[in-house]
């Protein structure tokens, strides 16, 4: 019986439709963890498959709720899309098909686009496909400006009329034409929307400055299986061939190195040993060679399995967050939480998003000792965290709750969980076959002692 189940039917009328987490700290953790596909991958990719003229398969993809939105974006535009549960059912994976051979819509809609940011992807496929796009500005986490004036500049660049209207980005080309395109800053979201535009463009294509993240050469493959000719994606410098059409393929999205990086917090965050496959351990470089710093041993067992071990002295470190391959800054308040229990001081510097800092009062709340000057925070080791009622305020704070709840000293409720299940597919479950004692919940409005779930 789960704890939603016990609450006895003379309280339903107090309970809220928003769940919690209620997690009871200090249990040690052990065993092995499934990582699930990459959620900002399957997001692009789904985008990627309007350049098709038939029909894609994607697997290994995430159930998220930023899938299934973007699911319903493109469903809009009239893209046949089916969801098949995969043989994986510990990791929870499914094989997605989405035929976008016919394209009925070129206007996505703003009351689905308002709520994933991610779905602004679709700008450059479908303009390319089709010669009309019109893309309400996007939504999603507010941390911080994520300005889409790199992709219009670029689309410009290719020969396109862009304007935007009324909060829509109205772009208009009968065939986009190769250029050299040097991006400000090195963007993730600007350098995926160029290259899938580049891909159906006339000519040749150059992107300078572009992002080299993981996803980005995930994109660049999987648009190569259809067909494509892009080279030089990882690097700085991403050339693209145009060719008049893409068709159909089938194709497996990498590993979620931001999950995987979890796991490894949560592992070393409690003190304990644990296995996560599978990852592509040079995607998570930067984070591992941070732990060692603070002093937890990472070993790669296989090509795709890591063991976290614990060290016998957690110490204090400075993270400054960079573009890839640098620190990523979706690491950014993972790392601060297992940073309020290391030894002496560390200094966190955000410089990707300026509103990444939503978390630091929560872990305070905690018992963290946490100043915060700028994008600076200044992390003074505690000997303990205590169990606290939270709220997450963007997808990686609310992990770094979690994360920071499993070391805490009593019981702790986290809320804002429509944060956590844009990112992580049913974290608790993961977390529970690794002997965390963790429960979601229905809050009431009264007051209503859970108990901790039995460790039997």
């Amino acid at each position: 019986m789960t704890l939603s189940q016990s609450i006895p039917k003379d309280t339903a009328s107090l309970v809220e439709d928003k769940p919690v987490l209620h997690i009871w700290g200090r249990s040690p953790l052990k065993g092995h963890v499934s990582i699930s596909g990459a959620k900002n991958s399957a997001l692009v990719l789904m985008t990627g498959a309007l350049l098709a003229s038939d029909a894609c398969i994607l697997r290994n993809v995430p159930a998220l709720a930023d899938i299934g939105s973007m699911g319903q974006i493109l469903s809009a535009l009239g893209v046949k899309i089916n969801f098949d549960s995969n043989t994986d059912a510990t990791a929870g994976a499914k094989t997605l098909t989405i035929d976008a051979s016919t394209i009925t819509q070129t206007e996505a809609p703003y009351e689905l686009v308002s709520q994933l940011r991610a779905s602004f992807f679709a700008l450059g496929p479908l303009l390319a496909r089709t010669g009309v796009a019109k893309m309400p500005l996007p939504g999603g986490c507010a941390i911080g400006a994520r300005p889409v004036a790199l992709h219009v500049r670029g689309l410009q660049q290719m020969g396109a009329d862009v304007y935007i209207e009324h909060g829509v980005v109205h772009a208009y080309a009968k065939r986009l034409k190769g250029a050299r395109i040097y991006l400000d800053y090195p963007s993730v979201g600007a350098t995926e929307t160029l290259m899938m535009a580049a891909a159906l463009a006339e000519g040749e294509t150059i992107l300078e400055n572009a992002a080299q993240e993981p996803e980005v050469i995930d994109l660049a493959n999987f648009c190569n299986a259809m067909g494509a000719k892009i080279q030089g994606a990882g690097t700085n410098s991403i050339v693209i061939e145009g060719v008049p059409r893409l068709h159909g393929v089938d194709y497996n999205i990498i590993p979620d190195r931001i999950e995987a990086g979890t796991f490894l917090m949560a592992g070393a965050i409690t003190q304990s040993e644990i296995t996560l496959s599978p990852v592509v351990p040079e995607h998570l470089t930067a984070v591992i060679a941070k732990l060692k710093d603070i002093g937890v041993r990472v070993v790669q067992e296989d090509h795709q399995t890591l063991r976290v071990m614990p060290g016998a002295v957690l110490r204090g470190t400075d993270i400054e967050t960079l573009p890839y391959p640098g620190f990523p800054t979706d690491m950014q308040a993972l790392f601060m939480a297992l940073l309020t229990l290391c030894e002496g001081n560390s200094v966190i510097t955000e410089t990707v998003f300026e509103n990444r800092l939503g978390h630091v009062p929560e872990l305070i709340r905690m018992g963290a000792d946490i100043r915060v000057k700028g994008n600076h925070a200044v992390i003074c080791g505690v000997p303990f965290l205590s169990g606290a009622p939270v709220s997450g305020t963007d997808l990686r704070a609310s992990a770094a709750l979690v994360v920071a709840a499993l070391a805490a000293e009593g019981q702790s409720t986290i809320s804002g969980l429509q944060y956590l299940d844009r990112g992580y597919e049913n974290i608790e479950a993961k977390l529970r076959g690794l002997g965390a004692r963790i429960e979601r919940v229905q809050p009431n409005s009264g007051s209503m002692l859970v108990e901790a779930p039995s460790l039997v």
